[in-house]
């Protein structure tokens, strides 16, 4: 199966969505796709930055980086968008892209595609609901645009239920929304935590939105003095208006500022408590955070906010639930662990094996059987 993956944005890029589009053409490759991943390259150095090394992603068989311009030439290299990546993307791969399949995850991107490609045969990933999500003043204009996707689209494939739901009630489908969440790359072995020391290994990983919960977490560390909370991610603006609010009385909170993902993942494989403090917003009610496998594929034990997008991941029996947007409700949930650094072990243990359904592998088997279930004997053109 020949497949083309475009992903109208620069790799590598600093949101999880970098992430997830570098695993997921890895992963449909090692189930036997032939991938053309079109992207906006980024300078470096040497010249073009290679997204897979970037990630620490092993760049498999099969794969061909295609990368495709987004901006106007200098000096007015500082305008770019869609459009243009679209009119380039046509002139680099031509009739291919009405030959092969193609994959987009861009709510822009897939309405040109299926305004401006009738014969083209495309998958649409949705990871949230534009006609949600929007500001209010742009909702109308995606919901027009996604209502044509759904209409366009070989098929819809949904990182989450609650996604899929959204979508149907908004636009209806020709036919089932299939459900595949984000995934993780999972460490065969991880290290001996250390939990008798809980209290001092208290981790927040991911961007420091506000629908993130990242301030209630700090909050939440004003009532947990003795602990220690590390948080990492974040730009320097946002760690400055943080770092003001913590208590001095409090949890000692460490910020380690933007990683790179090996140290991301080094840093859980280290920590004994994760916390994943979503508010009950628009955003969260359609997340697959791939920091949530990376917390249970290190093993750690879980602190999560009560919300539909997380208990479709999540039993009730792996992880402490709290109540959303309470600071309150958090610092209890962290505390209860600290207190029972055995029920902690339990629950990263039980997380850690569940993980193995999560890696992002298992995804890209997964996609490729919808793939091959909706266009059967599909092969090279």
């Amino acid at each position: 199966m020949q497949l083309i993956y475009a992903f109208p944005e620069p790799l590598p890029l600093e949101r999880a969505r970098g992430l997830q589009a570098v695993n997921t053409v890895a992963a449909l490759a090692r189930a036997g796709a032939q991938v053309r991943l079109a992207f906006a390259p980024v300078a470096g150095p040497g010249g073009p930055v290679d997204p897979f090394a970037h990630y620490g992603v092993p760049c498999p068989p099969g794969v061909e980086l295609i990368p495709v311009a987004r901006s106007l030439p200098w000096p007015l290299s500082g305008v770019h968008s869609n459009r243009l990546f679209f009119a380039n993307l046509r002139r680099r791969l031509g009739v291919l892209l009405e030959q092969e399949l193609l994959l987009v995850r861009h709510l822009k991107l897939a309405a040109r595609i299926a305004g401006s490609l009738p014969q083209a045969r495309f998958v649409y990933e949705a990871h949230e609901v534009f006609g949600d999500t929007a500001a209010p003043a742009k909702r109308a204009a995606n919901r027009a645009l996604e209502g044509g996707i759904m209409r366009a689209a070989g098929m819809i494939v949904a990182n989450s239920a609650a996604t899929a739901m959204r979508l149907q009630a908004l636009y209806g489908a020709r036919g089932a929304i299939e459900v595949v969440p984000n995934g993780v790359d999972r460490p065969a072995s991880i290290p001996a935590k250390h939990w008798a020391e809980a209290a001092q290994r208290v981790v927040y990983a991911g961007s420091f939105f506000p629908w993130k919960g990242v301030s209630e977490l700090v909050s939440a560390a004003g009532l947990l003095a003795g602990c220690k909370i590390t948080l990492l991610g974040g730009d320097r603006q946002r760690i400055a208006e943080l770092k003001s609010q913590c208590a001095a009385a409090g949890a000692a909170v460490e910020f380690s500022g933007r990683l790179t993902h090996a140290q991301v993942m080094l840093r859980l494989g280290e920590s004994c408590i994760a916390v994943l403090p979503n508010r009950d917003d628009t955003d969260s009610a359609f997340t697959s955070p791939i920091k949530l496998f990376e917390y249970m594929a290190t093993g750690c034990a879980i602190v999560a906010s009560d919300l539909p997008a997380l208990r479709e991941i999540l039993r009730n029996d792996e992880a402490v639930w709290v109540k959303p947007g309470d600071a309150s409700s958090l610092a209890d949930g962290i505390r209860s662990l600290v207190a029972e650094p055995q029920l902690a072990r339990i629950l990263g243990e039980r997380v850690r094996a569940r993980s193995i359904d999560y890696t992002w592998s298992a995804r890209g088997t997964r996609l490729m059987t919808l793939l091959n279930a909706r266009w059967p004997g599909e092969g090279s053109t």
